[in-house]
């Protein structure tokens, strides 16, 4: 009889430790250590200059820049293409560089914000943001700067955005076709305005 009297204490421990040994997971078989990734080679045209590089082909072209080439005037924000700060034109044509592979722009013509201009010899869209008081922390800067440049391009060519009016038509240069264009670029400080003015500048 004594040996069915089991403690309140003793069940609970009990039950504790068949839960823990039904949760406990099986050990893995030893699996052999993973291959490092084979690097690709590749050439990039940066800012006129030829690089050649050897990269793992998940490297980003944002992180090719800054952590290879060592051009960090490129940001790194979000880092999911939605802040613009890594914006760079690749063969004219503005992308958010976290957004794609080093790997699928070998022989590409890169542009990055070191590349528009120097302190000697700004580029027009530079200036316009230094007269205009185009930012205020300056991390989105270069993004802005960049997309501003080919935004102009973008109208000068022609080409439409979510706002124009007509398609068969050359789109109008003006505020909501500059704003609606420049959406993908966010200023936490909030210098949309000055940066307007600057673009509006540039434009003519």
């Amino acid at each position: 009889m004594d040996e069915l009297n089991v403690s309140r204490r003793n069940l609970l421990i009990a039950g504790a430790l068949s839960a823990t040994s039904t949760a406990m997971p099986l050990v893995a078989e030893a699996q052999p250590p993973t291959p490092p990734p084979t690097p690709a080679k590749l050439s990039l045209q940066v800012n006129g200059k030829q690089h050649a590089l050897e990269l793992d082909t998940r490297t980003t072209l944002l992180d090719a820049l800054r952590e290879h080439l060592h051009l960090t005037g490129t940001k790194k924000g979000c880092d999911h293409g939605q802040c613009g700060a890594c914006t760079v034109m690749v063969n004219g044509r503005r992308i958010n560089s976290c957004l794609t592979l080093a790997v699928m722009h070998d022989g590409d013509k890169v542009t990055t914000i070191e590349g528009l201009g120097t302190p000697d010899k700004l580029h027009p869209m530079q200036a316009a943001f230094i007269k205009h008081d185009g930012y205020q922390c300056g991390y989105c800067t270069p993004g802005q700067i960049c997309s501003a440049v080919a935004v102009l391009d973008e109208i000068k060519q022609g080409i439409p955005s979510h706002v124009t009016g007509d398609l068969n038509a050359r789109p109008l240069l003006n505020a909501a076709e500059l704003r609606e264009r420049m959406s993908g670029n966010i200023c936490r400080c909030g210098a949309y305005s000055n940066i307007l003015d600057a673009m509006i500048e540039v434009a003519g």
